[in-house]
């Protein structure tokens, strides 16, 4: 569920002609003169800014045209930019706000770390929507942020007009059973070594600007070997890095997965127990995973049967980054389930 950010978000719009107040056909060199009246290539200006969520700043960017969409990130303790560039296809038919959840990116890290909990970015989610005058969203949430998608809609359904979980779960014991289970698949070596350090502790060794991190050797077996098949299996991102992604908001993430390693959740979110609550959402949802997903598709199979207005889709020779591994597929499922008019008609503008 960690995720590396590699390009700065303003550099890679910037790349694509999404630049703020970037005119892409401007910038075109001079066309014939049998072309000047064809149409100019779309401009999507791009907002961002920061939201006082409660005395929190909340950092947003801003970008396409439509709806209001909603997209809360993973980790925790990530930032939205490991979406990118994958779900900017969306902003042609969709106003795709991405947030950074408190202490995490670009957002206000809090002195005391009990203050991150799901219950608090549910009020930084609600007070972002209230402050951009959203009005009723579409609401897509990956893995920890499908948790918060979730307690977002049990407390706010009446402000949401679509509910989008990918790659996620309602159950915490349900998810350590997953990890359990994933522990049990390894290689007798890698799952030595891993105990190995887990037993000895993972905090507090080596240099003091290392102590409040995971060991590289860790990061390499856990997030390299261990949860590297259940991450991509269609199409791995290249420059993926188990160390770089030791590159987050550990007082968050210490406090909300906890510290004893990445196979067991014993930090706040072991409050996160949703199952029977599942059913008093109403909203039209729909369910994304892998079929090779970290979050076990029989969590979001259970999803599925708890929410009556739901549809599910399993993508095939998929981990949990999804729109990484199968980002038309993935793309065309969210452009189906917002605007199934538009998919059936066969419209792409």
């Amino acid at each position: 569920m960690k995720f590396t950010v590699r390009w700065g978000f303003a550099a890679f719009l910037y790349v694509y002609g999404f630049a703020p107040g970037v005119n892409v056909a401007a910038q075109s060199v001079a066309a014939p003169e049998a072309a000047v009246h064809s149409p100019a290539p779309a401009n999507y200006p791009v907002q961002e800014g920061f939201v006082d969520a409660h005395g929190v700043l909340i950092y947003y960017v801003i970008v396409g045209r439509g709806a209001p969409l909603v997209i809360v990130h993973g980790g925790p303790g990530a930032s939205h930019e490991y979406f990118l560039p994958y779900l900017l296809p969306l902003a042609r038919h969709n106003r795709l706000i991405f947030i950074d959840e408190r202490g995490s990116g670009k957002s206000e890290q809090l002195e005391d770390p009990k203050g991150y909990t799901v219950e608090n970015m549910v009020e930084d989610l609600e007070a972002v929507r209230q402050g951009l005058a959203l009005g009723r969203i579409s609401l897509l949430g990956h893995s920890y942020g499908g948790v918060l998608a979730q307690a977002y809609a049990f407390k706010y359904q009446r402000n949401l007009t679509h509910l989008i979980l990918a790659s996620t779960f309602p159950s915490t014991q349900q998810m350590n059973d997953v990890f359990r289970r994933m522990k049990e698949k390894m290689s007798p070596d890698l799952r030595d070594r891993i105990d190995a350090m887990e037993k000895k502790g993972l905090f507090g060794e080596g240099p003091d600007y290392r102590k409040n991190r995971y060991p590289d050797q860790y990061m390499i077996a856990a997030w390299g070997e261990g949860y590297f098949p259940y991450l991509y299996q269609n199409h791995s991102d290249p420059n993926y890095d188990p160390v770089e992604n030791g590159v987050m908001s550990w007082d968050l993430y210490r406090e909300m997965w906890g510290s004893d390693g990445e196979f067991v959740i014993d930090g706040n979110l072991k409050s996160v127990e949703y199952v029977d609550r599942l059913a008093g959402i109403h909203v039209p949802t729909l369910i994304v995973v892998g079929d090779h997903d970290e979050c076990d598709p029989s969590l979001s199979q259970e999803m599925h049967e708890k929410i009556a207005s739901s549809q599910m889709v399993i993508l095939p020779k998929s981990g949990h980054m999804t729109f990484v591994d199968q980002p038309n597929l993935f793309l065309h499922s969210v452009e189906e389930f917002l605007h199934p008019a538009r998919q059936s008609s066969g419209a792409r503008n």
